[in-house]
């Protein structure tokens, strides 16, 4: 590697390449012409004998599953995948469920057979999940009895829990399906994001990209081992994680395959609702939770969390958007033993590129942490395209093994969007995050701000372009702006400026209630202002900075 006797061992940063290195040692990877799946390769990090703990349990029921059960399951129901549905490698699937015990299940099951897992949000519209097939092309889709009406009508559907699933899962007597050669460059899961503008957009991931995010993992947590041995330290106990993250999202999904490749247990919801997580806390025994900064300002606000006994809770993994200092130093004078694990991800890097490891880096409030094992990353100045050193704000690109595929395979990385691909992706292997940045002198990442104008609610991504597609769909408004407007307790709310047509009465309500129609929970429009002009500049594109600042000084009591 040219200018390698050139990083700064604290910084990471190589002046000759302008790049950033990560400091962490290097994880041991498969050697990437070995064929196999996510699936056998976390399965291959079990210990011989089964852990006698659960895989997964239910939340709100108790119901759980054991490690040698849910082996099995995963295998009764990969044979009748193979054998009676006739799924075959590269077969896409869309499983379209809230946080079930069945879910997993499907997924392994899929995922051992070459097939690809395409999970989706069991909230969307019926025109959602028409674009998503568009871009995916499924073969077929596995979803809840509540979401099945809305799929397309062309789709085979298998409805969790019928008749037909439950011979399907029982097919543990066909012979089981032939090894077949997957290769780790193979797509594993097409996971849907926002991407950089508008649509959702469909991004494959690979085997390989998954293998190379739970090597990380299985190195820190060899690592921690290795140091609480020779501190003389108890280890800690074998980890709880409760997951009130969706698994369609890259964050749960990226941490469902963790806790199976781990031998731990994951505790699943179905949604988050506080005071149900932390009963699940306590009833459960729950060590690992991972979740997205409005997580932690409700827990520092809840006196419920302070009277539930929460003592097995060791860390908080948060991830989804930045997490600001002020609402981690609260957090931290409430629950003083408690870690707080900052990462950075994305859905196009198999949700891995930065986190803080260990208990001092984890004081480093604000930051997102340092670059995973095998990452480089550059600081790109947006407008003169130079890479930045450190201590210097540009756009952040990032390179390595858990990067989306490029052009070179049958998937673009961006599923059916070659341009979008072109725009993220370069010939070198960096993909733009669109996400302005820097490192500081020590290596530590900080996001500053999106370059790209997604409003962040509790985590999940809301492309203003597709509201104001929507709201100017409206007979009675002429024009439309949706910004993100601050919440302590969301994030960001969705905020529409509405330009009513003359002689219109049309109501704030109205407008929300237009909007909700048409989109997912998580995208309505909670605020409404209305305004004679939207402020555009003069190539016609809306200042939504100019107008985030317009709406904070309209003040709530306007709104």
């Amino acid at each position: 590697m040219a200018g390698v006797h050139h990083i700064d061992p604290r910084s990471g940063f190589c002046a000759a390449t302008r790049t950033f290195h990560s400091l962490r040692e290097a994880a041991d990877l498969l050697p990437e012409s070995l064929p196999t799946t996510v699936a056998a390769y976390a399965f291959s990090n079990l210990p011989s004998s089964l852990p006698d703990r659960p895989a997964l349990v239910d939340a709100a029921t108790g119901i759980s599953v054991s490690y040698p059960s849910f082996l099995a399951a995963v295998r009764s129901l990969a044979c009748g995948f193979w054998s009676t549905l006739g799924l075959r490698p590269g077969d896409v699937a869309l499983v379209v469920a809230p946080s079930r015990i069945e879910v997993p299940v499907i997924d392994f099951a899929l995922m051992s057979i070459g097939a690809v897992v395409s999970p989706a949000n069991p909230a969307s519209t019926a025109e959602e999940y028409a674009h998503q097939a568009a871009l995916s092309r499924p073969v077929v889709a596995f979803a809840a009895p509540e979401v099945a009406a809305r799929l397309p009508p062309h789709l085979r559907c298998v409805v969790i829990g019928s008749e037909e699933y439950n011979r399907l899962a029982s097919d543990g007597r066909a012979p089981p399906p032939p090894a077949v050669a997957v290769k780790q460059s193979d797509t594993a899961a097409v996971l849907y994001s926002s991407g950089t503008t508008g649509r959702v957009k469909a991004v494959a991931l690979t085997h390989r990209n998954f293998i190379a995010l739970l090597c990380a993992h299985k190195d820190n947590r060899e690592k921690a081992a290795r140091e609480a041995a020779e501190a003389g330290v108890e280890p800690p106990p074998p980890t709880v994680t409760l997951f009130p993250l969706p698994l369609f999202h890259v964050f749960g999904f990226m941490m469902l395959l963790r806790s199976v490749a781990m031998a731990e247990t994951a505790v699943l919801m179905e949604r988050f609702d506080l005071s149900a997580a932390l009963r699940a806390i306590e009833r459960y025994r729950v060590t690992l939770l991972p979740g997205a900064p409005p997580l932690l300002v409700a827990m520092t606000k809840s006196e419920e969390a302070r009277r539930r006994d929460l003592s097995s809770l060791l860390v908080i993994g948060i991830g989804g958007a930045p997490l600001g200092r002020e609402v981690a130093e609260k957090f931290a004078a409430v629950f003083p033993n408690v870690e707080l694990v900052q990462g950075y991800g994305l859905t196009e890097s198999s949700g891995g590129v930065a986190a803080t490891v260990g208990p001092e880096e984890s004081k480093a409030y604000g930051s997102v942490g340092k670059l995973g094992s095998h990452m480089e990353a550059k600081i790109v100045d947006p407008t003169t395209g130079e890479a930045l050193g450190p201590g210097q704000r540009g756009e952040l690109w990032v390179r390595g093994p858990v990067i989306m595929k490029g052009k070179k395979s049958l998937f673009t990385c961006y599923v059916a969007d070659d341009k979008a691909t072109a725009e993220t992706l370069d010939s070198e292997g960096w993909m733009k995050t669109g996400d302005l940045c820097y490192f500081n002198e020590d290596g530590f990442l900080y996001i500053v701000d999106r370059l790209k104008e997604l409003i962040k609610y509790k985590g999940y991504q809301v492309p203003p372009a597709e509201l104001e597609h929507i709201l100017h769909s409206h007979p009675e408004i002429v024009d439309a702006a949706v910004i993100p407007y601050p919440d302590e307790d969301a994030g960001q709310l969705p905020m529409a400026f509405i330009v009513r047509k003359p002689g219109s009465n049309i109501t704030k309500q109205q407008v929300m209630d237009y909007v909700a129609k048409h989109v997912a929970p998580y995208k309505k429009v909670r605020r409404v202002a209305f305004v004679s002009a939207i402020l555009k500049s003069p190539a016609g594109k809306i200042l939504r900075r100019e107008l985030v600042q317009q709406a904070l000084t309209m003040g709530a009591s306007k709104l």
